[in-house]
């Protein structure tokens, strides 16, 4: 039999391109501890040079646009090479934030009251603060890293985040008050829950990757009670978004403790110190034991499709 060999992707084209190297870097570290593997740094929405179907899984690290929004997942498809983690479907779903939104609402999980705008046509200031009040949240529907986020809590604020809205899909959600969650998802078993309390008061693009500004709670330290309905409600917004192997689910908690969904992502940040590797933590897989653990039933997709050709 032929020895898989593990094709770690990282780098690509989007807005979180630095994000994804260091994903990619310390994936690529671990796997090489239990597989032979080699790292692609990716500059072009394309295939790298030299990937061989018949021989490599693919054990993608790349954020944002056609890394984690089914592109980069429909050209894997179309070149019959196998990978870890959510297929182009589900992919394409997650990235949308709003098609998510519904997906994972139809499943009896709360979602977070908002309307989507395109750029081109934005509803009005009155229009929002008569839906939602001022205490909302601006950001595009489509992108991954905090990118483009706007906190605003008055009419000017408002009017100003309207006006950096220049192209593209945009999502206006009335604030929740709270902390902020995250769940891994393995193999469809929720892991623990991590809670985020940002410094500021705000978990922006600044305080996700500047050292010291934020402190993460894991596990979170709530009640076994609380604690079931959070892992119950990242189980159920996985299965309903068709997710497979591995992601991460966001939600925010109310001060009166009523959980919304906030978002899916199907490739989260993969550095020992992220978010999925910490909830996974809670649960007993150190950052080695994880990453193996995730590419595993890729190899075993894999394996099934060679000894099918074989028959």
């Amino acid at each position: 039999m032929i020895t898989p060999l593990i094709a770690v992707f990282a780098g690509g084209t989007s807005g979180e391109r630095e994000v994804s190297l260091g994903s990619g870097r310390a994936c690529a570290i671990a796997l090489a501890r239990s597989f032979p593997t080699r790292l692609f740094e990716l500059n072009a929405d394309a295939l790298p040079e030299g990937l061989d179907p018949r021989r490599h899984v693919v054990f993608s690290t790349l954020h944002g646009t056609f890394g984690e929004d089914g592109g980069m997942q429909r050209l894997l498809d179309a070149a019959g090479v196998h990978y870890a983690g959510c297929d182009a479907a589900s992919s394409a779903l997650t990235m949308d934030k709003d098609a998510t939104k519904r997906a994972v609402a139809a499943s009896g999980t709360a979602v977070i009251p908002g309307m989507t705008f395109s750029a081109a046509q934005k509803p009005s200031v009155d229009e929002i603060i008569g839906k939602f009040g001022e205490h909302v949240v601006v950001k595009p529907n489509d992108q991954g890293s905090s990118i483009g986020l706007n906190i605003v809590g008055s009419r000017e604020q408002l009017g100003r985040a309207l006006e950096s809205a220049t192209s593209g899909s945009w999502l206006v959600e009335k604030r929740i008050f709270g902390p902020e969650l995250a769940v891994g998802v393995l193999g469809g078993q929720a892991m623990g829950i991590v809670e985020i309390r940002p410094k500021s008061g705000v978990y922006d693009y600044t305080s996700k990757y500047t050292k010291g500004m934020t402190e993460y709670l894991a596990p979170a330290p709530f009640d076994a009670a609380l604690t079931a309905r959070i892992r119950r409600a990242a189980e159920a917004a996985f299965a309903a978004c068709g997710c497979r192997d591995y992601a991460r689910v966001d939600f925010m908690l109310s001060s009166q403790h009523e959980l919304y969904l906030l978002e899916i992502n199907t490739l989260p940040g993969m550095k020992e110190t992220s978010l999925l590797p910490m909830s996974a933590r809670c649960a007993g897989w150190d950052f080695t034991g994880l990453v193996r653990e995730m590419v595993t039933p890729a190899l075993a997709r894999l394996q099934a499709a060679t000894a099918s050709v074989h028959r």
